[in-house]
């Protein structure tokens, strides 16, 4: 198998390679994910990471990582509820300083390992992208993902 195009968390630019298929009932090749909360810090720590800015659904995927609603995050950004969900829709482009306070609040309740990352770091990564850059984990090792090199 070639990589897992893993849409099951709502965000359609995830990818697993390294993943052995097993086969169900009927004989077709699926792919079952044992550690999906390891998955999910590794795809979240990929979002936070990344040089380029968050796409709405990669903030609705962080935002529901940390349990928070619309309301509960705006709160915390000085934003409306309405500009949240107008994000997450990629009705308008998402605030930078919000978005670098999301990446920072994310290193926080997800417990995500960012290696030396300064505040004014993070906030040169939230410009906006024109498109959506794939996420790459390793997936040999589901007790342990990874971001692929």
């Amino acid at each position: 198998m070639e990589a897992y195009h893993y849409m099951e968390c709502g965000l359609d630019n995830v990818m697993i390679e390294g993943m052995v298929p097993c086969k169900d009932d009927e004989g077709d090749d699926v792919c079952t994910i044992p550690n999906v909360l390891g998955l999910h810090k590794v795809i979240a720590e990929s979002i936070v990471e990344r040089g380029s800015g968050m796409t709405g659904a990669e903030l609705r995927f962080i935002r529901t990582e940390m349990g928070m609603t619309q309301a509960e995050l705006a709160k915390v950004v000085h934003h409306d509820p309405q500009s949240i969900g107008r994000w997450e829709r990629n009705e308008f482009a998402i605030d930078q300083t919000a978005e670098a306070l999301i990446r920072l609040l994310a290193i926080e309740q997800l417990e995500l390992k960012i290696d030396g990352e300064t505040v004014s770091q993070l906030s040169e990564k939230c410009v906006p992208s024109a498109a959506s850059k794939q996420i790459v984990i390793d997936g040999r090792d589901p007790t342990h993902y990874k971001q692929a090199a």
